[in-house]
């Protein structure tokens, strides 16, 4: 998929006929492919291609933005036309000459996803399942399956910006179901990078299996959480997924531009305690929310948004920018060329800290281990929140003891930074994909052990 930089700028001259400042053309090739195993049978092989592109045009901080699947010259300028004829008749300009921007890429990818034996990928998928059924025999259902995904973008603005890039994604994941004396539970995992799906022939698969069935047995015996203001100790990777909620989401200029988050105004403020460091990264290599360049074709970057508890950046896209004259992070994101990008995060984490895991537990009175975090709903302009514990545990006089269920934390994203006492220095990151008004993308939350100092937790037992 290469369109040539003559239609290109025709396309973006169309753009800028009646006025626009500004207009960009994302073009997108992308092959994706969903495989489950349900009840120990192949259940599903979805194959899907997805073709377009989408051109956006700046009139001031106003945003027109178009699709089309006709990818000729005609199909282009004919819907640059129609999206500059919608907003006005003003004096018509001319874009820059294309210039191709190169970007040296630190991803490696191996086998394309249509290049790969199905049988093999099936392989891994029955391997989990049975794996899974052999640690328990209360095991009742299996679901595992492979998500993959190539894309490729090529970028042109009105600037002369002309830019390339191919990403891969891929992703395993499980989910296991068990009854023991009558309870039913279940529990999940995945494993996934940005890349292709070789690299689970070296992966420890039945460790991912059979620590799925070992958590939903322990919820089985489980007692109900106690409800109350107490502290808790968050553990790394996926509890990262707190602060990509309640404080993430709130640093992005999609809201701080239009005055909808807590961190409006509170640049260069102390908005945490001084051992929070956070970051969003889009340079790790083969990293899940990492790129070469954004959907805007500016290189990515690694960006510090709080430095020892202090506003130093919020994550700013092109409009951002405009909008309110911070610098461009490189955080343009999108779906798909069905979306107008949006500042979105990347890899986000709260950054290493120096303290010791057991030296946080030993230091809880009375308190709540949150191992492993779940799903939960945010207010991304207040950062209040409500997170299930997918695994707790009771830390009774410094020590890690019975394991409870039902548990909810409950917050405000700006006061819980301020209540981060302790940070440990084992920092695992994790994936997850992250909603908002530029469509699902894959990003990567994570931090290392966070201790809260006070935190409502919500539970059932007295």
């Amino acid at each position: 998929m290469i369109i040539q930089p003559h239609i290109l700028s025709k396309a973006l001259d169309a753009a800028l006929s009646t006025g626009a400042d500004f207009a960009d053309i994302f073009v997108e090739d992308t092959y994706s492919s969903q495989l489950t195993v349900l009840n120990s049978k192949a259940d599903q092989a979805i194959v899907g291609q997805l073709y377009g592109a989408g051109i956006r045009l700046f009139f001031g901080h106003e945003i027109v933005y178009v699709t089309t699947n006709d990818l000729s010259e005609a199909g282009l300028v004919k819907a640059a036309l129609n999206a500059a004829q919608s907003r006005g008749t003003g004096a018509a300009s001319k874009s820059m000459p294309l210039m191709q921007v190169p970007f040296d890429s630190v991803h490696t990818f191996g086998e394309k996803p249509w290049e790969m034996n199905r049988d093999r990928k099936f392989k891994w998928l029955n391997g989990i399942d049975q794996h899974a059924r052999a640690r328990n025999s209360a095991v009742t259902q299996v679901e595992a399956g492979l998500n993959e995904k190539f894309q490729r973008v090529q970028i042109a603005n009105s600037r002369g910006l002309m830019a390339y890039d191919e990403r891969a994604y891929s992703r395993i994941r499980m989910q296991t179901f068990v009854e023991s004396n009558g309870v039913k539970e279940s529990s999940a995992d995945d494993e996934g990078h940005m890349g292709t799906s070789e690299v689970y022939d070296q992966i420890d698969l039945k460790s991912l299996a059979e620590g799925a069935v070992d958590r939903a047995m322990l919820l089985t015996t489980a007692a109900y959480a106690p409800a109350g203001d107490m502290p808790v100790l968050i553990d790394n990777a996926f509890g990262g997924v707190l602060f990509h909620e309640a404080c993430g989401h709130g640093l992005e200029t999609t809201g701080v531009a239009k005055d909808s988050s807590v961190f409006c105004g509170k640049m260069n403020q102390k908005i945490a305690h001084e051992c929070v460091t956070a970051i969003d990264d889009g340079t790790i290599e083969n990293g899940w929310g990492s790129l070469n360049m954004d959907d805007e074709g500016n290189k990515t970057k690694k960006t510090t948004l709080i430095e020892n508890g202090v506003l130093k950046s919020y994550i700013v896209d092109e409009m951002g920018s405009r909008q309110t004259g911070y610098e461009i992070t490189g955080s343009g994101r999108r779906q798909s060329y069905k979306y107008a990008p949006a500042s979105r995060m990347r890899n986000t984490f709260i950054a290493a800290g120096k303290d010791k895991f057991e030296d946080m537990v030993r230091d809880v009175d009375y308190g709540l281990y949150a191992k492993r975090m779940g799903g939960g709903s945010v207010n991304p302009g207040t950062g209040d929140y409500n997170f299930q514990v997918a695994e707790g545990y009771i830390i009774r006089n410094g020590r890690i003891e019975e394991a409870v269920k039902g548990a909810c934390l409950i917050g405000r994203g700006i006061d819980t930074l301020g209540k981060i006492t302790r940070v440990s220095d084992d920092l695992k990151l994790a994936r997850g994909m992250c909603g908002s008004v530029s469509g699902t993308i894959p990003a990567a939350v994570g931090q290392p052990q966070v201790l809260v100092s006070s935190l409502m937790v919500g539970g059932r037992a007295k």
